[in-house]
Parts: C-alpha cells; structure tokens; sequence
C-alpha cells in the first residue's frame, strides 16, 4: 500500500475554493436529492475524526504501474436539484453540487471515477466530465472508467454499439478512457447475450484493437449474474488479456451470496479465480446497495460496541480494502458525510484483523436471519411503464426490516406501532400511484435487474403485507 505525493495541493485547493469552504458544503449538499431518493441519514456514517488530505492508500495497478486510490468514485447517483426526483423525467443534474463533491475527493487523493452511459437516466458521463474538467489539473492526474451499456437488443447491431462507445469520448471530454468495461456480462440469458451483444457483432475485437491503438489503457468488464460467462471469459483470458475485472464483493457476499439471491455467485470464489491470474478487481456494492450500512439495530450495537469510533459502513469497506489484490473499491457518494467517512476508512486504510472478518463473518450469518430483498437501488428496472417506483417499494420494506417495524400479525405486541410504522412511512416514501398495487406483472424490470430479483412477485407479497394492515 503506497501514499501518493501530494501533487499541487496548495494550488489545486486555492484554485478550486476549497480547504475550510469545504467542510461547510456538507450543509450545503446534504440538502439536495439525488439519483436516488434521500432518506433519514443514519448515525451510522456520523463520525467526526480529521480527514487528511495526504494519506490515502493507493494500489498499483501490476500492469501499467500506475497508482490507484483505493477508494474510487462511483458516479452512479449524482445531487440533482431539490424538490426534483430522478425518477421524473424533468430531474436536473446539480452540476455546482457534483463539482464540489468531484473537487473534495480528488482533494483528498482519489484519481479513479467511474460512470456509464446509463447512469442517472443518460446524464452521468456528462455531469462527471464537466466536474474532472472542473478541476483543472492535467488529464493524466485522474482516471475515467465507463462501459459499454449496451443492454437493449436495439444497440446490439455495431453500428449501434459503437455509437454508444464514441459517445463516451464526447460526453466525457477525453480523448482515451482509462479503464473500459463491458457492462454486466452474464446478465438476462447468458452466454447468448453475451455472445449478441460482444462476440457476434465483432464488438470485443474492435476493443482489442481500440486497446492496442491507446485509446483504450485497459480493458475489462463486470460480472452479474450467469457464473458461466465469468468462467467463459476467464478460460479464455490467453486471447483476450484481461486488465482487471469488477465484481460484487462484501463480507455479506464473500460466502453467502446464494442465500441473499440464489442467482449470485460466492465472491470468494470470483476473487480467488482472478487472484489465480493474476487479473486485479475492481470492486462494487462493497455495502450491498446500502444495506451493510443500514443494518438491523441490534447489529448495529454489536459492530459499535466492538470498535465506537467506527462508522457502520466503515467496517464493510475496511473489509474488502484488506484484500491486496483489489484495486481500487466504487462507492456511489452522493452527501457529503457519506464521501468524508469513506475517505477515513481508506486515508490510510487500517487492515481488518483475523479476529475482525471471523466476527464479520457472525456478522454476515446474523443478517441472513433478518432477509431483506436484495434491492442495490441501481435503478435499472427503471422507469416502470406502469408507474411503480420500484426501488422506493422495495427500499421501504428493507428499512422496515432493519428497524424491526415488521409485525408477525395481532399477536404481536408491538403491532399497533409497528403497523403505524410502515403504513405511514409508506405514504410518505410514494405516492399512491407508485404503490406495489399498481404491478401488473408484465415482467420488462425483470430483465435488467443485475440482482435477478423476480420483482413482480416481490411486488405482490408487499402489496399483500400492506392490505392485510389496512384490513
């Protein structure tokens, strides 16, 4: 683990307005929503040790040489201005927020951002280019990491797909991209898709050669879903030369991701694969969507009783940052507490212990008693053609879980407060109109939700719960 030299700081805070100014965004920040809807914050990210500007730990990337902060920039939900919801189509990017957010990270030493075409319905890649263009500091001080976010049959043509790859240049004001992906291979049917989207298109050989030409520094893809096309991708690592591979990775995950959703895969053993190549991970959903954060208050207590001065979510990514052949950790930032937490836990990053990831791992076993819907609020089952906002439904019923508001019927003799709870909290989180009731069943979120949840049925055993209350 290596600090990088500081470069410029003075001079890049001067030009940037920031130092003390900002701390003071957070007030500023946290008022605004985002590309997902803002909650109740959680004491859980609350800590107020000193952030350090020179200490974040960096991870050389084994190919190239280059050095990574361990923490990297998740540009997936991104401050829009308050009193919009990115679940309406008129949502507006908060672009001065975004830049202080960008501008506060690279501050305190994090060079890795990571968007996709799709993100926050289309604007992410060019609300992230303004903001790295903001900076000011030369191109080579930062990397961009985007994907190939051909997920309809529509884009699956090259022409189609390539358009969306040359947009990417456009949208992000740069001339080569860092670290390219292929979006979510083993998502909806596999091999086939994979094969209609990359293979029978000649779009990956076009990538090798955009790689061999320099507008492409690496080359690699994220993995959802179907382990066959990981193990298919992997075997075939001789032809294609992988530079590093994103995968799902929490202590939750790490050995019981069949009992969150039985169509994920351990990822102990997607780690351990690339660990055998050699091939570096780049890591997502270090807090499971969110959920390792907002755990069930009796784990809470237990997590804070063992380390005080820690954040909740702070143990998730000190867990997955103790694993040397990860590169660099995403986390989608959209306050400012949340990016300041963050920053502690990686500047410098303090190794969990032998004894930490044996009691995380009781940890883990003690959430599988409390099941949530493995919901990551990715929002890609969005928009419903029938108006439902499905991420809200879904978001509401998990944080009922973990407050412990859900009752087991009359019988129970918290029920008259616990039915209050989650009707009214309810109503407050969606109009009525966006209510589980409203599902049809056609099934179209099915299909592009990383986390293969059957949604309609989801849909139907919330709305049951909620009329059984009424009732």
């Amino acid at each position: 683990m290596e600090n990088r030299d500081a470069i410029s700081r003075r001079s890049f805070v001067k030009r940037v307005g920031l130092g003390g100014a900002a701390v003071a965004s957070a007030s500023i920040i946290g008022g605004l929503t985002s590309c997902g809807k803002r909650g109740n914050e959680d004491d859980v990210y609350k800590t107020t040790s000193e952030i350090p500007t020179d200490k974040m730990t960096y991870r050389t990337n084994s190919k190239t040489g280059e050095k990574v902060s361990l923490l990297g920039y998740g540009c997936m939900r991104i401050p829009t201005i308050e009193n919009l919801s990115d679940r309406e189509a008129d949502s507006e990017i908060d672009q001065q927020g975004w830049n202080r957010l960008i501008a506060f990270a690279f501050e305190h030493g994090v060079n890795y951002f990571d968007t996709s075409p799709v993100y926050c319905k289309g604007k992410s890649e060019s609300a992230t280019g303004i903001a790295l263009k903001n900076l000011g500091v030369p191109r080579d001080k930062y990397f961009i990491a985007t994907k190939l976010s051909n997920f309809a049959p529509t884009t699956w043509s090259r022409s189609a797909t390539l358009e969306i790859y040359r947009n990417s240049f456009k949208t992000l004001q740069t001339d080569y991209i860092d670290y390219y992906l292929l979006h979510g291979v083993g998502m909806g049917n596999g091999m086939e898709d994979f094969n209609a989207r990359y293979i029978d298109n000649g779009v990956l050989d076009f990538l090798l050669e955009e790689r061999k030409a320099g507008r492409i520094r690496n080359l690699g893809f994220s993995y959802h879903g179907d382990i066959k096309v990981f193990d298919y991708l992997l075997a075939n690592n001789d032809k294609y030369h992988w530079d590093f591979v994103q995968i799902q990775m929490n202590y939750m995950d790490w050995k019981h991701a069949k009992e969150v959703n039985e169509r994920n895969t351990n990822a102990e053993y997607l780690y351990g694969e690339l660990e055998k190549l050699g091939i570096q991970a780049v890591i997502m959903e270090p807090l499971l969507g969110g959920r390792l954060s907002k755990v069930h208050d009796h784990i809470v207590a237990e997590l804070k009783q063992r380390e005080p001065s820690k954040s909740v979510a702070s143990w998730a990514f000190r867990w997955v940052g103790s694993y040397e052949n990860v590169l660099t950790v995403l986390s989608g930032m959209t306050y400012m507490e949340h990016l300041q937490d963050n920053l502690r836990s990686y500047a410098p990053l303090v190794p969990v212990t032998e004894d930490d990831k044996i009691f995380l791992e009781s940890v883990a076993q003690k959430l599988i008693a409390y099941q949530t819907i493995p919901c990551n609020d990715c929002k890609y089952c969005m928009p419903c053609p029938y108006g439902l906002d499905i991420p809200a439904i879904l978001l509401h019923y998990n944080k009922c879980i973990n407050e412990d508001n859900m009752s087991s019927g009359k019988g129970d003799p918290d029920y008259r407060k616990k039915r209050r709870a989650f009707l009214i909290g309810y109503d407050r989180a969606l109009p009525k109109e966006r209510q589980a009731d409203h599902c049809i069943g056609c099934g179209v979120c099915i299909r592009h939700c990383p986390q293969n949840i059957d949604i309609p049925k989801e849909m139907i055993k919330i709305d049951k719960y909620v009329e059984n209350l009424k009732r």
